[in-house]
């Protein structure tokens, strides 16, 4: 009797510690799930001017999609966020194989953001010493949900308007049947979890 007691409480125990292993699980894979799916497939709004265009640095096409949108005249200036020092206006026109005569003087470059929050926070400064009430967002589609973020806790009065750039090498469609869109995607999704829970455990970044 006291065997049988003792192995249905060794089951009982295995089956509560199955639980703490299964249900976190299933919780991180679901909001991978829901991450995943947050990652925008198109532009929403393609049509709209703002007061300033806003290019997070990290990758060729988003810089060429904001001077590109500059020239159509669809925002006063472009502001690109997080630019290496030493990179002028001018050198970036010539990687860009833009005219520097005909965009440079509404080109604006930030050299101090390294992170995310940074770029919100070196962006909101810019904007508010412009007295700008609007920006297009400019980042790869897999950035976004997270820029967003950040951007909406800097600047939660300005209307942001999201701009996403597919990078070549990113698969949406299917993203976990590619290894290295997978990686991408979780590595982003971790940052996310990461962005979220900052203001409750007084990270500094």
């Amino acid at each position: 009797m006291n065997a049988a007691r003792r192995r249905g409480g060794l089951l009982s125990w295995i089956r509560f510690l199955g639980l703490l292993l299964v249900v976190p699980g299933a919780a991180y894979v679901a909001g991978l799930v829901w991450f995943a799916e947050s990652i925008p497939r198109a532009i929403g709004d393609d049509g709209s001017t703002t007061d300033a265009i806003v290019v997070l640095t990290g990758g060729v096409a988003r810089v060429r999609t904001g001077l590109e949108l500059l020239s159509q005249g669809r925002a006063r200036k472009l502001f690109v966020s997080g630019v290496y020092r030493g990179v002028d206006v001018q050198e970036l026109l010539r990687a860009q194989k833009q005219a520097p005569e005909a965009l440079e003087c509404c080109i604006v470059l930030g050299y101090s953001a390294e992170t995310t929050e940074g770029n919100a926070a070196e962006t909101k400064l810019w904007i508010e010493k412009e007295h700008y009430r609007s920006l297009r967002l400019v980042t790869a589609s897999y950035h976004m949900p997270r820029s967003l973020l950040e951007f909406r806790r800097a600047l939660p009065e300005l209307r942001i308007v999201p701009h996403p750039v597919a990078p070549e090498a990113f698969r949406r469609e299917a993203w976990w049947a590619w290894p290295g869109t997978l990686q991408l995607v979780v590595s982003e999704y971790h940052k996310m979890i990461a962005a979220l829970l900052r203001p409750y455990l007084g990270s500094p970044r």
